[in-house]
């Protein structure tokens, strides 16, 4: 009995050691092009930018989000931020949105992972899901409940990752190049990646153990089941129903879901399911209660009622587009585990890449990052 459980512990442990393996040159690659964008963008302009909800503001918040972090904690701490400093709150949770969703690293493992088709729908599906949001908060939003979140937001209670949602190190002067080469720019470059690291470390490391365990110890007929794959019209309607409330319950976020998400399509979830998963990282447990810290009971009840019909919504309209364009993948293949770590063209990358992480973590090490890094959380 129990050998059987180490056998059993053992497979789930290295198929999540594999995805990570996989995975791991994407990560490094992702974050460094984080790392170099926030290090020669500056967050001080990003209220003045946000001021109302029309599509000029929504459009500049998604570009403001897809090159800021990916940590999905850092993301809603840094979203408030903005809302107390004078940004219009729908502007401010479509900068969150496009934070955690349209950024370089995801598109990068989702590229991996499961295939260029989900990276195109994620990146698709995203502004649609922003625009339904806008949308239904114009509906649902008074002034008085606005006002209210303010005050609420304005007491200033602590979440998670407020001091890297409010770090700034970006370089200001001289030509983008010239930020980007400079020592200043440098630094700031590995401050921010190694931050971003630990960000969202227990994310990554959480996404890759569950999903582990359910791809070693699930079997595909349960998966079938649950998601009704043998009814295809119900099951179509279905999946972006149950993909958030798999998400919400699972307790993972940003780049942590998306081993999970290749776990989930694999037994059998619709397409559109799949991305209203990938979606619904910003309405897990943890940061519902963040938003009811941030904003009270009333503002972060609709907001995960209006973010749920927004992910559902447009997962399916993307699931129904991609299906008429013929770009709905075929077959259930997603690359969740190698067999054995070989010399391939991955473990060329990781070694190259590992080589990259070295000198940017040691930078940091040399360049008073520790100090900061105590001030981060």
């Amino acid at each position: 009995m129990i050998s059987s459980f180490i056998v059993a512990l053992g497979h789930a442990l290295w198929m999540a050691f594999a995805m990570f393996w996989e995975i791991l040159w994407p990560l490094i690659l992702g974050f460094g092009l984080s790392a170099v964008v926030q290090a020669v963008v500056s967050k001080s302009e990003m209220t003045r930018l946000l001021p109302n909800d029309s599509p000029k503001s929504l459009a500049i918040a998604c570009g403001l989000g897809a090159a800021s972090s990916s940590c999905s904690y850092a993301a809603v701490a840094l979203a408030r931020s903005i809302f107390r400093k004078g940004a219009n709150f729908t502007a401010a949770m479509a900068f969150q949105l496009a934070s955690t969703n349209l950024v370089a690293e995801l598109t990068i493992i989702i590229i991996v992972l499961m295939g260029w088709e989900f990276a195109v729908a994620e990146f698709t599906g995203g502004p649609l899901m922003v625009v339904i949001i806008a949308v239904l908060f114009r509906i649902f939003l008074s002034p008085t409940l606005v006002r209210e979140a303010k005050e609420q937001a304005d007491k200033g209670i602590k979440g998670i990752m407020e001091g890297h949602a409010e770090m700034d190190m970006s370089v200001e002067t001289g030509s983008l190049w010239q930020r980007l080469i400079s020592r200043e720019g440098i630094t700031a470059t590995s401050h921010y990646f190694v931050m971003d690291w630990v960000a969202v470390w227990k994310d990554i490391a959480g996404g890759l153990l569950l999903a582990g365990a359910l791809a070693a110890w699930v079997p595909r007929d349960f998966w079938k089941g649950f998601f009704l794959t043998s009814h295809p019209v119900v099951a179509t309607l279905w999946g972006p129903i149950v993909g958030p409330l798999v998400a919400i319950f699972s307790f993972v976020c940003s780049v942590g879901n998306i081993p999970l998400a290749a776990v989930l399509w694999n037994g059998g979830i619709s397409f559109g399911g799949v991305i209203a998963f990938i979606y619904a990282d910003l309405v897990v447990l943890p940061i519902l209660d963040i938003y009811r810290k941030y904003y009270g009971w009333k503002m972060a009840g609709i907001i995960l009622g209006i973010f749920y019909v927004a992910m559902a919504a447009a997962a399916l309209a993307i699931e129904f587009l991609f299906h008429l364009l013929g770009l709905i993948p075929s077959l259930r293949s997603a690359q969740i585990v190698e067999t054995s770590i070989s010399l391939n063209y991955t473990t060329v990358l990781n070694v190259i890449f590992l080589g990259v992480a070295l000198f940017l973590v040691v930078r940091f090490l040399k360049t008073g990052g520790p100090k900061m890094l105590a001030h981060m959380k």
